[in-house]
């Protein structure tokens, strides 16, 4: 197998992007990921995407943005993994290259959710839970991401106001990233203000959906001659796991199984460990969510995740930054795309680009995208050479 390296990365906005398409958005991701690399073509395009044919009505996502962007003829193909649709693309590319099957690859995670009623986006995401025994009783992602945290709380004996430093960084970080969806400082009053949604997550611990897409070009490393690729990403482990679908199935409902083996698989491809981190752009989707992904990936003891929070060990300076550019709860969490995001983020980091949050002397990055409340989690190691 060949080693990938990632050459060109590319990213919009995130925000209700009432004047552009799907294809709009895929495309100008695409298009600055391409220009990015150097590269006018590619061998393959992978599209993640989770939920373009309720909420877009429609489907055919590869053929789709490859004829938007010039590349008609190639080999183009859509996959839906819910919210880790983009590193699930991404992982597809990544083998595609690594086995000599494609020459280069483009991936694009593009997501369009503002432009149907709310109800309906709730309804599409729900799709990602079990439709027989969580969304068929009426079960939302807010409601089962509130009855683990009820239940870890009351485990670990942690407070609603413990997790309030993971709001504050996230929502701190993204004010120096232009992509953000969000550019307003939160406080530890803010969060204690902010509107219920479903005890005990309220509007601070849930992350916001958006219209945005970020892409990537890949090429095997061995390919890189060029010295204008100065500084280069080789993508140093790629892995993924599943576990049930329902919550209820689960031997440990507070222990994201899916997370520990991806997780597992990627330090040991890469060999490395938790402390040769310096980075990990986690899925915060809920402020629970980041606690458990701490924990499953070996950063924090179990039922310990909030404490590196409130030590300040998450900020940009401290000893395992996340959300170094807003995560999922400030920059936004366009479903299928947010994958793509972090994987953008953690490459922006590495080559020391991410301005006013840029971890100083990062040399390895860890991305973690997580489909569903745990069932799909797919992990990637970045290091540069």
């Amino acid at each position: 197998m060949k080693e990938v390296a990632v050459i060109g990365i590319g990213q919009t906005k995130i925000d209700e992007h009432w004047d552009k398409s799907l294809r709009d958005l895929a495309g100008d991701a695409a298009l600055s990921a391409l220009m990015d690399s150097g590269l006018e073509k590619v061998a393959a395009l992978y599209v993640g995407n989770m939920m373009s044919g309720s909420a877009n009505r429609q489907q055919h996502l590869g053929a789709y943005i490859a004829d938007w962007i010039g590349l008609r003829g190639i080999e183009a193909i859509r996959l839906e993994a819910a919210c880790s649709s983009g590193a699930a693309s991404f992982r597809t590319a990544v083998m595609a290259v690594a086995s000599g099957e494609v020459d280069s690859a483009l991936v694009v995670g593009v997501e369009k959710m503002t432009d149907s009623p709310l109800q309906e986006v709730t309804a599409a995401l729900a799709t990602a839970a079990d439709a027989d025994w969580e969304a068929g009783q009426g079960l939302s992602f807010v409601a089962l991401n509130a009855l683990i945290m009820n239940r870890y709380m009351h485990e670990y004996g942690w407070k609603k106001e413990h997790f309030a430093p993971f709001a504050v960084n996230a929502h701190t970080n993204a004010i120096h990233n232009p992509f953000a969806r969000f550019h307003e400082p939160a406080t530890i009053e803010n969060y204690l203000k902010a509107p219920m949604i479903n005890d005990p997550i309220n509007l601070m611990d849930a992350s916001p959906v958006g219209d945005g897409a970020a892409a990537a070009v890949l090429l095997p490393l061995e390919s890189l001659h060029n010295p204008s690729h100065k500084k280069i990403i080789k993508v140093a482990a790629s892995a993924a796991a599943t576990d049930s679908i329902a919550i209820h199935h689960r031997k440990d409902p507070l222990f994201l199984r899916a997370a520990y083996n991806s997780g597992k698989k990627a330090y040991d491809q890469a060999g490395l460990n938790p402390s040769d981190i310096d980075l990990f752009e986690l899925h915060d989707a809920f402020s629970i969510m980041a606690a458990l992904s701490l924990e499953a990936n070996g950063f924090a003891e179990r039922g310990q995740g909030p404490r590196l929070a409130l030590d300040n060990e998450i900020l940009p300076t401290g000893r395992i930054p996340i959300a170094t550019r807003g995560g999922l709860k400030a920059r936004g969490h366009p479903v299928g795309a947010t994958g793509m995001y972090q994987i953008v983020e953690v490459v922006q980091q590495l080559r020391g680009e991410a301005f006013g949050t840029q971890v100083e002397n990062a040399r390895v990055g860890m991305s973690q995208n997580i489909g569903g409340s745990g069932s799909n989690i797919i992990t990637h190691i970045f290091q540069l050479i």
